[in-house]
């Protein structure tokens, strides 16, 4: 495993070899967990979502990707923000792939991507 400076946008901290990440599996996991953290059953939100029951299950196990207005009305059903749910699968995916995120953007990222931030 080789160390990555403390700080850095994308800094590798793990170089051993990461299975491949399913964001839809990553997804459905973030959105169960919320779910079961809440003590909320899969027909609750379905419900309130308006989607299928059958369906959500299988968002949550990874098995169908959802549009960016279904994953809305998911999350608005959980009380969840959308950039939360994200930021978390973001955290998780970053992690299978042995990279460190730092809580802000670094100045130099900005200028050497052309980032804007609003």
């Amino acid at each position: 495993m080789r160390q990555a400076p403390a700080a850095g946008y994308g800094a590798t901290v793990d170089t051993t070899k990461h299975e491949n990440v399913l964001l839809r599996r990553e997804i459905g996991e973030v959105l169960r967990s919320v779910r079961q953290h809440q003590g909320r059953t899969l027909r609750e939100v379905s419900s309130q979502a308006r989607v299928s029951l059958g369906y959500l299950s299988e968002v949550e196990r990874g098995q169908k990707e959802a549009s960016s207005e279904l994953l809305a009305s998911i999350c608005q059903a959980l009380d969840a923000p959308l950039s939360m749910v994200l930021r978390e699968v973001s955290d998780r995916i970053a992690l299978n792939e042995g990279v460190a995120i730092p809580d802000t953007v670094p100045d130099e990222l900005i200028r050497q991507q052309g980032i804007a931030l609003r």
